[in-house]
């Protein structure tokens, strides 16, 4: 036995529906005894693009049994109104936000790291492993393949939507507000492991030949040893935190 259920799909969150079900109220049919979450999904929404559902006008978790008849608006996260204490859909992402991003997002990995943001990357890592060190480590998914951020025991993910790292960067510094937590060069872009102030003496002979002449101030990564230094790549992650999504 079916009900069926009216739902609108709010933003950012229409881009998921078929081209005939954005931004528009549409009738689903769904089994007798469906949460919100099966059919939210069901329509090709991943749950942790979700922020906010409302059942008949109240805010329902996603567990929420649908009857016939329901009326079901799901939205994204707001920009500016936090709805997190209303909505408890999940437990809150763990602080400071680190992340872990798919085979596909090796240049925003990168990006985020240069602005001081804890990113696992490895072009190795498949779905199951992703899915498990999200887990075990409390780590936001980043990917462009909404079937991963389907899966039931990853709580924290985002859909990148953007195609260039540049565009990306920018696109989840703002989603989940994060600009002002952003401390570049303190990781390693290569290692993801914290830089530390090296003396020019320690690191002098890793250095290109211009570079003692005009600058002072170096760091160093413990694990593969590159020093880093406020020359160009300082001055393009500056420009690139300055830039609006």
């Amino acid at each position: 036995m079916s009900v069926m259920s009216a739902f609108r799909f709010y933003g950012e969150l229409n881009v998921f529906l078929a081209p005939a079900r954005r931004q528009r109220s549409f009738a689903g049919a769904c089994a007798q005894g469906a949460s919100a979450k099966h059919m939210i999904e069901a329509l090709g929404v991943p749950h942790t693009e979700v922020e906010l559902v409302l059942v008949n006008g109240t805010p329902a978790p996603f567990d929420w049994p649908l009857r016939d008849g329901d009326r079901v608006a799901v939205y994204p996260r707001f920009a500016m109104l936090d709805v997190g204490a209303m909505a408890q859909l999940r437990a809150p992402a763990a602080a400071p936000r680190r992340f872990i991003a798919d085979a596909h997002l090796g240049g925003l990995a990168r990006l985020l790291r240069m602005a001081g943001f804890d990113t696992l990357y490895d072009n190795g890592f498949d779905d199951d492993e992703i899915e498990q060190i999200a887990g075990a480590e409390q780590r936001v998914v980043l990917t462009r393949d909404r079937e991963l951020l389907k899966r039931r025991s990853i709580a924290h993910g985002r859909y990148v939507h953007a195609l260039r790292p540049a565009a990306q960067l920018a696109e989840v510094l703002d989603r989940l507000r994060l600009r002002a937590d952003a401390a570049p060069f303190s990781l390693c872009l290569h290692c993801n492991a914290p830089l530390r102030r090296a003396a020019k003496a320690a690191v002098f002979e890793r250095l290109p030949p211009s570079v003692p002449e005009l600058l002072h101030e170096f760091s160093s990564c413990d694990v593969c040893h590159r020093v880093y230094w406020k020359g160009s790549h300082w001055r393009r992650m500056s420009a690139l935190l300055q830039a609006p999504y």
